[in-house]
């Protein structure tokens, strides 16, 4: 289905290219980090980490009435949190953090929150990431960028704007530094903003 939705927007000139490091499966559980400028941001992750089974931290509001990513939403493993509801957020992120660890798959975050109207990297929110980092202190490190998704819906989805390229940059995976978690959490910020031309 992902596969699909990617090429699907070739009808519209649209196309992505993948580039940077392939990461092969370890027995290791996998947080993969990105930034967010669309919905359609998750087919290419999904689509290129397939091999990893990835799961994702979504909001709630994206498990009903979208059609296809609602039910893989739902059904396929992934925890959807009420961003008004902390204790709550929490809670779902550990669950998924355990679900790793048991299972060597990976978890997507997207620390922003929201998506990039403009493509522009928000402020990122910690607490989520350093609770998966405590869940799961072995896991890998994947810094993803993804560049020029949020133009597909920058007129609200329609018209989607003709023949452009979106990037997904995949690069090289890193060990949680436990010992500066903040620190190490701006310099994961600093390798997914580097590529980007927005």
């Amino acid at each position: 289905m992902n596969l699909f939705l990617l090429k699907s927007l070739l009808l519209v000139g649209v196309n992505y290219k993948f580039k940077g490091v392939k990461h092969d499966k370890s027995e290791r559980p996998v947080i993969i980090i990105s930034n967010h400028q669309s919905m359609f941001d998750i087919p290419p992750i999904i689509w290129y980490f397939r091999k990893f089974h990835p799961k994702f931290i979504a909001k709630e509001e994206l498990g009903r009435g979208v059609p296809g990513i609602s039910y893989n939403l739902r059904h396929g493993g992934s925890v959807m949190i009420d961003r008004g509801n902390r204790l709550s957020a929490m809670k779902a992120i550990v669950t998924i953090g355990r679900y790793i660890n048991e299972t060597f798959r990976s978890v997507v975050i997207f620390p922003e929150g929201t998506r990039s109207v403009d493509g522009r990297v928000k402020e990122w929110k910690y607490g989520g990431l350093i609770t998966l980092f405590k869940t799961s202190p072995d896991a890998k490190i994947i810094p993803v960028t993804i560049d020029g998704s949020w133009k597909i819906l920058k007129n609200k989805g329609w018209p989607v704007p003709f023949g452009f390229t979106v990037t997904c940059t995949a690069h090289p995976a890193l060990d949680i530094d436990h010992s500066d978690v903040p620190q190490f959490i701006e310099r994961l910020k600093q390798i997914v903003e580097a590529p980007l031309t927005t």
